[in-house]
C-alpha cells in the first residue's frame, strides 16, 4: 500500500469507522441499561387474500363470506405494526410472540411491507395442523438476540389422533448480556362447544409444555423460561394452576417452579385482555421460571385509547376489533396485548 492509500485509510478510520463504531456502542448499551421488552398479542386473524387448499381459510377470500381484500390486509398488517411500536414507546419490543397468524407470507408482509421494516426483526415461524391454518410466530431483533434453535412442539391428544390443534413454539437463544432464554409461545385450544367439554384438550398441552419444561430444569435448574401465549384458560384455572403449576410471583422465588405474571391483575376490576359480554378476563399470559423472575418482575396490558371502544351494550368499553360478528370494524384484535420488561 503507498503512502498516499495509507493516509486516505487513516482519514476514513479517524472521521468515519470510530465515530460510527461509538455510536454503535452507545445505541446498543442503551438498549441493554433500559431493559429486555417482550410482548405478545393475539392479533385476531391475520390472514392474506391466498386459498390454502390444506386449511379451512375460504370465509377469508375476496369472494368468502367476511370479504377479505388486499385492502384490509395492508390495513390490518399496519395496524399490527402500531401497536408493536406503541407497546416499545421510544422503541421497537425486542422480543414479540404473535398468535392467529395464518403463514409465513403474513409475517413477512408485516416486517417488510409496514414499519416494522426498520425495527430490525428476524422470525421463527412453522406450519401447524391447526384447521383454520392459525399459527404462532416469535419476532425477534437480531442484533439483541441469537438464535441458536428452535422446534415445533406437536400435539397429539390421547384416543383422537384425528383432532388438530396449534403447535407450541419453542424458542432458545442467547440475549446481549449472553444470557440463554428458553421461550414458548402457545395458543391453546379454544372453548368452542363449552368450557368444560374443552377443557381436558387445554390441560392435555399445558401438561406438555410442563414437561418440556421440565426437561428444561432437569439438566439446568437455573433454566430462564419464558411461557406466553393465549391459553383460552384463566390464571386459576387447571390448565394453568395445576397442569402447569404456575403461582402468583413470590419474594423469594424456587428456581424450579413456574410463577404466573399476570396472577396479581386477577379479580381487578375492569381489567383484562378480553371481554365476554360484561366480563373481562385474562387469557394472555406470561409465566416465567423462579430465575427468570425478579422483585420487578411484572406483566402490564397495554390498554392504549385506539385500541379500545364504547361497548353500548354491556357498557363500559371493550377492545376495537377487526370484526364484531361478521361485520367489519377496521380495528385491531379482540385481545389485548401484554408486555414484559426483564434486565438482560
Amino acid at each position: 500500500m503507498n503512502i498516499f492509500a495509507k493516509r486516505q485509510k487513516q482519514i476514513f478510520m479517524k472521521r468515519y469507522f470510530f465515530p460510527l463504531v461509538c455510536f454503535l456502542m452507545f445505541y446498543v448499551s442503551g438498549y441493554a441499561r433500559n431493559g429486555f421488552r417482550v410482548m405478545f398479542y393475539n392479533v385476531e386473524n391475520f390472514f392474506d387474500c391466498t386459498h390454502d387448499s390444506l386449511k379451512s381459510d375460504r370465509e377469508f377470500l375476496p369472494d368468502g363470506i367476511r370479504g377479505w381484500t388486499p385492502a384490509r390486509f395492508w390495513r390490518k398488517a399496519g395496524n399490527i405494526a402500531k401497536v408493536i411500536s406503541a407497546v416499545g414507546e421510544d422503541r421497537f419490543p425486542e422480543i414479540v410472540g404473535l398468535a392467529e397468524v395464518e403463514n409465513e407470507h403474513c409475517i413477512q408482509s408485516l416486517l417488510y411491507g409496514s414499519p416494522l421494516k426498520n425495527a430490525h426483526y428476524s422470525y421463527v415461524h412453522e406450519e401447524s395442523s391447526d384447521a383454520r391454518g392459525v399459527d404462532v410466530c416469535l419476532l425477534y431483533n437480531r442484533y439483541l438476540f441469537s438464535l441458536i434453535r428452535y422446534k415445533a412442539i406437536k400435539m397429539v391428544f390421547e384416543g383422537e389422533p384425528a383432532k388438530k390443534t396449534r403447535d407450541v413454539l419453542y424458542v432458545c437463544g442467547k440475549t446481549l448480556s449472553a444470557d440463554t432464554l428458553h421461550i414458548f409461545v402457545c395458543h391453546l385450544p379454544s372453548r368452542l362447544g363449552g368450557e368444560l367439554e374443552s377443557e381436558v384438550y387445554r390441560r392435555a398441552v399445558a401438561n406438555l409444555i410442563r414437561k418440556e419444561t421440565d426437561r428444561l430444569l432437569q439438566g439446568n435448574r437455573h433454566s430462564r423460561i419464558l411461557i406466553m401465549g393465549d391459553f383460552n384458560d384463566y390464571p386459576a384455572d387447571l390448565s394453568l394452576s395445576v397442569d402447569l403449576g404456575a403461582r402468583s410471583p413470590d419474594p423469594v422465588p424456587d428456581p424450579l417452579v413456574l410463577y404466573n405474571l399476570m396472577r396479581p391483575m386477577c379479580g381487578k376490576p375492569d381489567t383484562g385482555t378480553n371481554k365476554h359480554q360484561s366480563e373481562w378476563g385474562i387469557l394472555d399470559q406470561m409465566l416465567v421460571s423462579g430465575t427468570l423472575l425478579t422483585k420487578n418482575s411484572g406483566c402490564r396490558i397495554f390498554d392504549a385509547d385506539f385500541l379500545l371502544v364504547q361497548d353500548e351494550r354491556w357498557l363500559g368499553r371493550k377492545p376495537f376489533r377487526t370484526f364484531y360478528g361478521m361485520v367489519y370494524q377496521g380495528g385491531f384484535s379482540d385481545h389485548l396485548p401484554v408486555y414484559a420488561d426483564f434486565d438482560f
